[in-house]
């Protein structure tokens, strides 16, 4: 977290007094649309400054900020990049605690110097900073517009925030289409001191905000994220968090060399960011806006059991299947339900789930079936689809939904389906706040994220398991010892000397450096051994004939000399330190691989899934941020598609799932407690039938 907003909520989103720093005269410019704004909509003092005017639609202006008598809650800049830190530096002469640096030319463009500094002056002076870059701050509550948009928003319950000021632009229109108003609306531009989560954590406070909905481009600190987030859903008020996040094809710059760096790209990171926080994912802008509408027009509840009125058999039925789609069901009416249906609809009507009034349904028969199907007990939600035929009464079909949705705090979604012959109908639900989609399909997607978010408030609270049986001291003076020889990579001995110090569940093994003292050590292991090549040049064994499996101390002596000859061969220019001998595994259990992977600015990311030769080709895995609660291990492990194998499916045996999460959450608390790892992999972690336990069966660790 970069800075406490909470401290300076007042001068930025309820200011008595602002100043424009770099009001302009000069139509479509930044300077004079900020101004314009200002000047329409803000009731208290405002200032502005521009030594080369005098007055600006016919309000005074300042040549400069020693002439401000008075203080100034808020600063709006609008001034090339240069300027703006000395302009900010004598401003706060003025009293001033909040910044909307408008202005680009910083980081943006290469001048991380000059943002800096901003940055800098700002934390000196205890000012909040938004931007720079920004397209600026919009309180519909108290109509101010503090920003170059053009339009100022309706009033409403769903907070906005983006790191594109031009999308804001194009947001702010589409909002207006569907009757979206907002509570708070701004753009963090290149959040030099000021970023989403500091926003967040004053929108939790917010009595006005009831759905906070974000445009990201890219964010920080997932465990913050993921704290605030789940403090959220458990507040007595929970708001939901709906995010839609850009450059999800973007490649990782960083080199990769482990399995678990090489499927955690950036978007599978993200992913595993916002299931574990328990934030909503919008795939577009479309999407984002439709889920904030379902949360800010609904209340908060169990959606499981679903049920549809429709005047027409192809639409239910194409909804009927997206309710399946979404995990959702289609709610069974009670007998009484269907009795009293038959009562007034024609006999050719279906009276079961999903309702099909017919095509000459009028407004009467759908009143009398919503309302029936909301007094249902085992309905949860409502989907009302609507297609204008002769008959239809689409006017007054509105008014009863609207009537009816004002007695229940079940969802009712609708879709008046069509343009222009249905649009009296849409306006009359836009005006009284009722959720509306031009196609029904998306109504069962969104009802289904209502039922997520109702599902995160009731998950019980989680722990992070800590273990006490684990050398630090020991793992340290590895470390220190790998800084000493620029080292940046652990082999298997060193790795499995590592893992040893924290207690994890690895076979008996010891290295060998000749064919001599690989014979001495078969015979003092006394069990059928693997033996693998030792090299710090050679991340992959198995491509370079590095493996050898149910080695005997019989054998172990040409095995070991034939296996170097042929390493050698294929990979000639590597160095070649011996042979790491291991007792067989056991032959039962199933592959998994568990690993980490360091992400720039978010955190450590741990992996597992379906594990061996295969982990690439399948790429069954999931990920989350350690540290990892039980909760987060939990979801991790149910949501492999190979969870099924692990809990014995077809008869096989149940496999020690226990074991394998104690596992995840050693390597939890040791990524946690030596943050230097910066790849690691546990391929195979051989999972055990229940009781058994598991075994790590290789091990590679990369560090910073």
């Amino acid at each position: 977290m970069l800075y406490d907003l909470n401290m300076h909520s007042q001068a930025l989103f309820y200011p008595k007094s602002i100043v424009v720093i770099g009001a302009s005269h000069k139509e479509k410019t930044v300077g004079n649309d900020v101004t314009k704004n200002l000047i329409n909509s803000f009731k208290g003092q405002l200032y502005l400054i521009n030594p080369k005017s005098e007055a600006i639609f016919g309000h005074q202006v300042l040549s400069s900020i020693d002439q401000i008598d008075g203080q100034v809650d808020l600063a709006i800049l609008a001034i090339p990049a240069q300027f703006v830190p000395q302009a900010v530096n004598e401003i706060s002469q003025k009293g001033t605690k909040a910044v909307v640096v408008i202005s680009s030319g910083f980081k943006e463009i290469g001048n991380q110097k000059i943002e800096d500094e901003l940055a800098l002056i700002c934390q000196q002076k205890n000012i909040t900073l938004i931007g720079p870059n920004c397209l600026g701050v919009i309180n519909p509550e108290i109509n101010l517009n503090a920003s170059f948009a053009s339009k100022m928003p309706e009033k409403g319950s769903i907070a906005f925030i983006s790191q594109s000021g031009a999308l804001c632009t194009a947001v702010l229109d589409y909002a207006q289409m569907l009757g979206i108003g907002f509570s708070k609306f701004l753009s963090t531009g290149n959040k030099a001191l000021t970023d989403e989560l500091e926003i967040i954590k004053y929108l939790s406070e917010d009595d006005q905000t009831k759905v906070i909905a974000m445009y990201v481009e890219s964010m920080s600190d997932a465990q913050e994220v993921i704290n605030i987030s789940r403090l959220l859903a458990k507040a007595a008020n929970p708001k939901p968090i709906i995010v839609l996040k850009s450059g999800t094809t973007q490649e990782g710059s960083q080199a990769i060399s482990s399995h678990t760096g090489s499927l955690s790209g950036a978007d599978s990171a993200y992913q595993a960011l916002f299931r574990q926080a328990g934030i909503i994912r919008a795939d577009s802008i479309r999407e984002l806006f439709e889920y904030a509408q379902t949360f800010a027009q609904n209340k908060i509840s169990k959606v499981d059991n679903v049920a549809i009125i429709t005047n027409a058999g192809g639409p239910g039925v194409l909804t009927t299947d997206e309710v399946s789609t979404h995990q959702l069901h289609l709610a069974k009416l009670s007998e009484s339900t269907i009795t009293q249906l038959k009562s007034f609809l024609p006999e050719a009507a279906n009276t079961h789930n999903p309702v099909d009034l017919l095509g000459d349904a009028a407004s009467d028969r759908y009143q009398k079936s919503l309302q029936l199907l909301i007094a249902d007990s085992q309905v949860d939600a409502v989907i009302v689809i609507l297609t204008p035929q002769s008959m239809t009464e689409i006017e007054a079909t509105a008014q009863a939904i609207v009537q009816i949705q004002k007695t229940t705090t079940k969802p009712i979604v609708v879709s008046f389906m069509g343009d222009q012959t249905v649009k009296p109908g849409v306006e009359i639900l836009k005006q009284n706040h009722v959720t509306n989609y031009p196609y029904p399909e998306p109504a069962a997607n969104n009802l289904s994220k209502l039922n997520i978010f109702f599902q995160t408030i009731q998950l019980p609270e989680s722990t992070i398991t800590s273990f006490s049986d684990v050398d630090r001291p020991k793992i340290q003076q590895f470390f220190d010892q790998a800084k000493q020889q620029s080292q940046t990579a652990f082999p298997e001995a060193q790795a499995i000397k590592i893992l040893e110090a924290y207690n994890f569940p690895i076979l008996e093994s010891q290295l060998a450096t000749s064919a001599q003292q690989a014979v001495q050590i078969a015979n003092s292991i006394d069990k059928p051994l693997a033996m693998k090549i030792v090299s710090p040049d050679i991340l992959h064994k198995s491509d370079v004939g590095g493996i050898r499996l149910n080695v005997t101390a019989q054998n172990i002596e040409s095995e070991y000399q034939q296996m170097m000859t042929t390493v050698s061969t294929n990979k000639p220019e590597a160095k070649l330190e011996g042979a790491l001998l291991v007792e067989m595994a056991p032959k039962a259990g199933t592959e998994l691989i568990l690993g980490i992977s360091k992400q720039p600015g978010l955190g450590t990311l741990l992996m597992v899934g379906l594990g061996g030769i295969y982990v690439e080709i399948f790429k069954d895995v999931q990920f989350g941020f350690t540290p990892l609660s039980s909760r987060d291990i939990d979801q991790m492990i149910n949501s492999l598609k190979s969870a099924p194998i692990l809990n014995g499916a077809r008869g096989q045996a149940t496999l020690d799932v226990p074991a394998l999460k104690l596992t995840m959450a050693r390597l939890s608390q040791l990524v946690t407690d030596f943050p230097q790892i910066k790849e690691l992999d546990l391929n195979p972690l051989l999972v055990l039938p229940l009781g058994q336990g598991v075994k790590i069966l290789d091990a590679r660790i990369m560090i910073e």
